[in-house]
């Protein structure tokens, strides 16, 4: 069986999730399924680290720096690559191909578009949306990443429940731990200027993600405890940097907010070990990977009041409305000066993060990619990982 993946999507530049998910889903594919081989799509400058007899990757085409271009190749050029090649089915994120020539999987974990605040731009939202109806239209596979998202999927069409499936994130667990390295504390220091329990931020600084509640939240702590505590903030800007920037001039705690930008990927799990908290106040998820790998890490969490917080740390953090400043900000005073309550997330946390593996991952996404192909029915062959005869609710959400 040959499987095309397309990872026309990610820009090299500016790693996301979706970047470590690509190479694990097939990392790990290949070794619990030996009779699976990997078309892999890719830009010239994507760096694809697997090198395997049963992966071949095709770098003809262009990703997201040339957008025309890029979707050019993923509507038409890649799917008619991947049928003269053989491949038994085609992987995407978010869209099935105008010019569809295989069975198609489309991955669907970007919401935003469906509340009309999430302030992307015009031609963007428009965009998602129209590939996302599509797809839940035309995809004879739609996985998504959480029940919450499940939920909000099946809603907005209902028609789509017979072929979605839930399947949630994974994590590399021999990265993304709470044992410290030796001399970890003093690299933070050497290269950061850092000593540890910092409050942490790790996302882009799109509107939704609500940085400037937690910075106004912030400003309400004691100066005290922001001098000892100042805020990292890991991420990129997306043209709404320089505004949260502003906002931090204003309040006054430029002192106390430290902006890294975007860091190598070997400083994540360092910068979680090391924080007081991870805090988290976005508004429009599908999973919260940030969250997930910050459980893992020993990190307390403080995180915005919505369902899909609540499901990704099964309850094990902190959840505080962050339109009240005030509640915020003696969430912030409470995990800084209760030792015992930061022991309980920890605790928490690890047996939540055991949860979310790439093996997992793997063998679900699989099993269903599998068992599309040996359908002779693909338009009905997969229920959400809830028992198929329950509806996707906040009930069903509560009892996985």
């Amino acid at each position: 069986m040959v499987l095309a993946l397309s990872t026309l999507c990610e820009n090299p530049r500016r790693k996301t999730g979706l970047t470590t998910q690509f190479h694990e889903f097939v990392q790990n594919s290949l070794t619990l399924y030996p009779e699976v081989s990997w078309i892999v799509f890719a830009d010239p400058l994507y760096e694809w680290t697997i090198n395997h007899p049963r992966v071949r990757v095709v770098r003809s085409f262009r990703n997201n720096q040339n957008l025309a271009r890029r979707l050019f190749a993923d509507h038409v050029l890649v799917p008619l690559a991947a049928r003269r090649m053989k491949a038994s089915a085609l992987l995407t994120v978010g869209f099935v191909p105008f010019l569809k020539t295989l069975p198609t999987a489309m991955q669907l974990n970007v919401l935003t578009h469906l509340s009309g605040n999430d302030k992307l731009g015009f031609w963007r939202t428009h965009y998602r949306k129209w590939m996302m109806d599509r797809g839940l239209r035309r995809a004879e596979l739609v996985v998504t990443n959480s029940f919450w998202a499940a939920e909000r999927i099946t809603n907005y069409a209902p028609w789509s429940r017979d072929r979605l499936l839930v399947s949630y994130e994974g994590l590399d667990h021999s990265v993304f731990h709470a044992r410290k390295a030796a001399g970890e504390v003093e690299e933070l220091r050497r290269t950061f200027g850092l000593a540890p329990e910092y409050f942490l931020w790790v996302s882009n600084f799109y509107p939704y993600k609500q940085a400037d509640l937690l910075l106004k939240a912030y400003a309400r702590c004691p100066k005290e405890l922001r001098t000892r505590h100042p805020i990292v903030m890991i991420g990129g800007s997306f043209g709404h940097g320089e505004t949260v920037k502003r906002l931090v001039t204003n309040l006054g705690i430029q002192d106390d907010v430290k902006f890294l930008g975007w860091i190598d990927d070997r400083w994540l799990a360092p910068l979680y070990r090391n924080a007081v908290a991870h805090c988290f106040a976005s508004r429009e998820e599908t999973f919260g990977r940030s969250v997930s790998e910050a459980l893992a890490c020993g990190t307390p969490c403080v995180l915005n009041d919505i369902p899909i917080m609540r499901e990704v740390s099964g309850g094990r953090a902190i959840l505080v409305n962050f339109q009240d400043l005030d509640a915020v900000s003696g969430a912030l005073q409470q995990i800084v000066s209760d030792r015992d309550l930061r022991e309980r997330l920890r605790q928490g946390g690890f047996q939540q993060a055991a949860r979310f593996t790439f093996s997992k991952l793997a063998s679900e996404r699989m099993d269903a990619i599998i068992a599309l192909l040996n359908s002779k029915q693909n338009a009905k062959t997969y229920p959400l990982s809830a028992p198929p005869s329950e509806e996707v609710t906040a009930d069903t959400l509560n009892r996985h």
